[in-house]
């Protein structure tokens, strides 16, 4: 076993040795020119590609960053045949380009307020606060319908975090839709399905920092300096897969309509007797996100720490906006600043011209000053303890600030190479451009549901995709659509992927199998997202305003699930 180990080892460093000395060799027989793109060719590709590949194969985002990294700058580093000092330059260019991205005053201040973040949920989560608030949808959910319903908007409220999401929402909600004979896969479906796809478009959430980096990252590429988060508030009616699985989930609960594994999955929980016990197919606990024992729950201990950071973080996006704008040189911005700040258009002028950054950090110092003052006034922590967790809180969220950091350089390497130009005058004149949207989600849906991860997805295709979109159709808001394709297509794949964290997290906050939660779930994601595609992408690439796709694509879902499903009544538990 050790000898076929070692076997292995050797066997890759040799192809690796191998590739790097027929890389270095390509490029010295280059053509010698200022413009990358046309130096590197088809090469210019390779480290996007090679991040690609390795996540497929390894499903392992962050080795497969850090190498397709390592490539782009092997590349710029070759200047003979030397691969050793190639490789010992790239490697000390790594090291520089990361520290570069980490000193960064943008990037530090995402990172930074995505760990504040991550601290709030865990004090919130200690405070009893999170259970307290869905409790409290729990004693209203008294009808298996209103169960379906209440689980949905507990996840919606749950907006800010998709772990938080899948740890707090699958165990409250459990004993509930046990009692409604409602079956663990749907209860799973339901908690996964409003994790990703909901903290993906809202507006102050562990996930905005990296989307904004992105789509920031991506205008400064084509020489436009533009507010990520403008664009972000312009991608959100494009969204469609994200928008439509959650109006899924409302005609379902209130038809009683389930097709595919799911409608077994239901039956059995139909037929279950009263007194028979349902088996906890997933033994794992999550007591690290209990709350302190012996506590009085309150809502006000999640209420008030959220309250905070959603309106502190409201508050602060129009302060930075609202100042920004009046330092610039629009003078039909100002003027609007100056008559009518309060206007919807001035709010969203301001929104739109705000440092995401900074303000998101503001609001969650501020918030979690709050939390903590909560903790040790009522008694319920120390001051250390308070701190203690909201440090801990803080290292659940380390793992995004790695890939950040990686994510960014590998857009700067990308860059470097001339890997958009280069995409840009090959396809340029051979993709139909209202295709282009559709191509775009569905890869970002492969990458995704491969790895098991959207951050990864975004990252690699984010730098490449707004570069080729203007290249196409130089529009903004054809641009827009397809920025909202990577966006989308991630979360659609990792939805849907076994190996997806939030997937994993969702079965096992629900106590339901993994693979019948994966097996009964992505029958539905896949219908959702085809009319996502059909009547969303589709029509956005020919121009069609999302405002007539969205309600024909709601008229066309409900038609099919009625047409694919079946009715699985409730028995003596059905509503009248």
């Amino acid at each position: 076993m050790e000898m076929n180990r070692n076997l292995k080892i050797g066997l890759i460093v040799a192809i690796s040795v191998i590739a790097l000395f027929v890389l270095s060799l390509l490029i010295t027989n280059a053509p010698a020119g200022d413009d990358n793109a046309v130096r590197f060719g088809i090469l210019t590709l390779l480290p996007p590609l090679v991040a690609i590949a390795l996540a497929f194969i390894t499903k392992e985002t962050i080795l497969s960053l850090f190498i397709g990294v390592f490539v782009g700058e092997f590349m710029v580093s070759v200047n003979d045949l030397n691969i050793i000092s190639s490789a010992i330059n790239a490697f000390l260019a790594m090291g520089s380009q990361i520290i570069s991205c980490m000193a960064d005053p943008w990037n530090a201040g995402i990172i930074l307020q995505c760990l504040l973040i991550g601290g709030i949920i865990q004090l919130v989560t200690k405070m009893g606060g999170a259970k307290a608030l869905a409790d409290e949808f729990a004693k209203r959910a008294d009808t298996p319908r209103k169960a379906q319903l209440f689980t949905e908007l507990l996840g919606l409220c749950v907006f800010f975090d998709d772990y938080a999401n899948s740890l707090i929402v699958g165990p409250i909600m459990r004993p509930v839709m046990d009692k409604l004979h409602v079956s663990r896969e749907k209860l799973a479906f339901v908690v996964d399905a409003t994790a990703a796809p909901v903290a993906g478009i809202a507006i102050i959430s562990t996930w905005i920092g990296l989307e904004l980096s992105l789509i920031t990252q991506g205008f400064q590429s084509i020489g436009m300096n533009v507010s990520g988060f403008g664009i972000f508030l312009q991608t959100i009616p494009f969204r469609f897969y994200n928008i439509l699985i959650l109006i899924f989930i409302v005609i379902s609960a209130l038809t009683y309509y389930e097709f595919g594994p799911m409608k077994e999955a239901e039956k059995r929980a139909r037929a279950r007797k009263e007194d028979e016990p349902v088996e906890s197919l997933e033994a794992t606990s999550f007591d690290d996100v209990k709350p302190v024992e012996g506590i009085k729950l309150s809502v006000w201990n999640a209420i008030i720490p959220i309250g905070v950071l959603v309106v502190g973080a409201l508050i602060a996006f129009y302060w930075s906006g609202y100042t920004t704008i009046l330092g610039g040189e629009d003078q039909a911005l100002i003027t609007l600043m100056k008559t009518s700040p309060l206007s919807f258009s001035g709010i969203f002028e301001a929104l739109a011209a705000s440092d995401a950054s900074v303000a998101l950090f503001q609001a969650a110092l501020l918030a979690s000053i709050v939390a903590i003052l909560m903790a040790v006034l009522q008694k319920i922590m120390t001051i250390e303890e308070a701190i203690s967790e909201w440090v801990g809180g803080m290292k659940t969220i380390v793992i995004t600030g790695v890939i950040l950091l990686l994510a960014w350089s590998l857009g700067g390497v990308i860059g470097e190479l001339g890997t958009a130009d280069y995409l840009v005058g090959v396809l340029a004149g051979a993709i139909p451009i209202f295709i282009l949207p559709t191509l775009i989600f569905v890869l970002g849906a492969l990458i995704s549901f491969a790895t098991g991860t959207s951050y990864g997805t975004m990252s690699i295709l984010m730098p490449l995709t707004i570069p080729l979109a203007w290249a196409v159709n130089p529009e903004i808001g054809f641009v827009i659509v397809c920025t909202s394709g990577v966006l989308t297509g991630a979360i659609f794949g990792d939805h849907c992927s076994p190996i997806s964290d939030t997937t994993i997290l969702s079965s096992m906050g629900t106590s339901c199998n993994h693979i019948a939660h994966v097996s009964t779930q992505i029958y539905y994601a896949i219908f959702v997202a085809a009319i996502a595609i059909i009547f969303g992408y589709i029509p956005a690439g020919f121009g069609i305003q999302w405002y007539i796709s969205i309600p024909v694509a709601i008229v066309v879902m409900y038609i099919g699930l009625r047409v694919l499903g079946e009715k699985v009544p409730f028995g003596e538990v059905e509503e009248a």
